[in-house]
């Protein structure tokens, strides 16, 4: 039966599930870990780099940057679309506003979007003089995900009046939804007066020197300057199998939720700066079927155990692309990427298994 356009693209913006066991992702070489993923899983590339808390950094890479050329795989430079990658940065701009005293965490989200956020339908229930702004980054807002009721065809619908309509999760539980980060940009845009791509540049991009990340435009179906050409399924084609997905993905219409395209060196600077301890500070359950045993979510970093102790952790899925990114308690900061998906759970263990792997080897870094 062929997957329909929704349901390849709603499962890749979120973390597919995966299997609690971690305890032996350190016992083998990051370079070996990596190699995995294009020998064994097919994927057309892979690159792994870490960022010890010197600044130093040391990169793996296996494959090729383009089928059929035997290029190498494009260095830690090379962009690539990080989908809900996306969400700790705009975590991390929502608590940049909080600082600044323009967001409330407890406020509920009605302050700020005066009417905007009430259920119809199935979801008459949801209503935003009920929903803080601490519940949006926590995921315990009880909004529905959208990406399973939306037509995927341009043009685009209001992917908050779809959700709107759709039967709610059981607020103050964790439920992982795309609808939460679409929200939260629409929070940043109001109180700063600007479009939240703009916000996330001057209170993070830019400030945390992540000069090679950037929020596509309306029509850039592409991505900008160097990178390696990413492969997979088309979502409005599956009949094609797999393709070159390059220049054919509007990542614009993702927004918030999973919208920009960086660089492995860009995410390890953000890890490297981002206000972990904040975004850590107050953490749920993750009671989610497939998640790591005991994952815990903060303001869009997630908590899991691994071979080395705890690490904190973003992730995310688009056609062509899958990436793994965070940071230990000592700082050491990691991204692993792959020009492919991650869409089975052993896939994504072992991108899981790379990620681990680099955190926790003890090269100079």
């Amino acid at each position: 039966m062929r997957k329909s356009l929704a349901a390849v693209v709603a499962g890749s913006l979120v973390i597919v599930p995966v299997a609690p066991a971690f305890a032996a992702a350190g016992t083998s070489s990051p370079q070996s870990r990596l190699d995995r993923l294009t020998a064994e899983d097919g994927m057309a590339g892979a690159l792994s780099q870490v960022r010890g808390p010197s600044g130093r950094s040391v990169t793996w890479r296996s494959g090729t940057a383009e089928r059929g050329t035997g290029r190498p795989m494009v260095g830690p430079a090379g962009r690539f679309r990080i989908a809900s990658m996306s969400k700790p940065i705009m975590a991390a701009t929502v608590l940049r506003l909080v600082e600044q005293q323009k967001i409330d965490l407890d406020a509920p989200v009605e302050r700020y979007l005066p009417g905007v956020v009430r259920g119809t339908g199935d979801g008459a229930a949801i209503d935003g003089r009920k929903i803080t702004v601490r519940m949006v980054l926590q995921q315990t807002s009880g909004l529905p995900e959208f990406f399973d009721a939306v037509p995927w065809k341009e043009p685009f619908p209001d992917f908050l009046r779809v959700a709107l309509t759709l039967k709610p999760t059981p607020r103050g539980s964790f439920a992982y939804a795309n609808t939460n980060y679409l929200v939260a940009g629409m929070i940043v845009s109001k109180v700063t007066g600007k479009d939240f791509r703009q916000a996330s540049r001057d209170l993070i991009l830019r400030p945390y020197g992540m000069r090679d990340t950037y929020w596509p435009d309306k029509g850039d179906y592409g991505i900008r300057g160097p990178h390696a050409h990413a492969y997979g399924v088309h979502p409005a084609r599956p009949e094609d199998g797999e393709v070159d997905l390059t220049d054919q993905l509007p990542t614009y219409e993702f927004g918030a939720s999973g919208g920009l395209v960086s660089t492995a060196e860009d995410l390890n600077r953000f890890w490297s700066r981002a206000p972990l301890g904040t975004m850590t500070a107050r953490t749920v359950p993750v009671d989610q079927a497939g998640w790591p045993e005991g994952a815990r979510y903060g303001y869009g970093v997630a908590r899991m155990r691994s071979s080395c102790g705890y690490v904190y952790f973003g992730a995310g899925d688009m056609p062509g692309t899958s990436v793994f990114s965070g940071r230990d308690r000592a700082g050491r900061a990691g991204t692993v990427y792959v020009t492919g998906v991650a869409d089975s759970p052993e896939k994504r263990q072992h991108l899981i298994d790379a990620f681990v792997a680099a955190i926790c080897d003890r090269a100079p870094a």
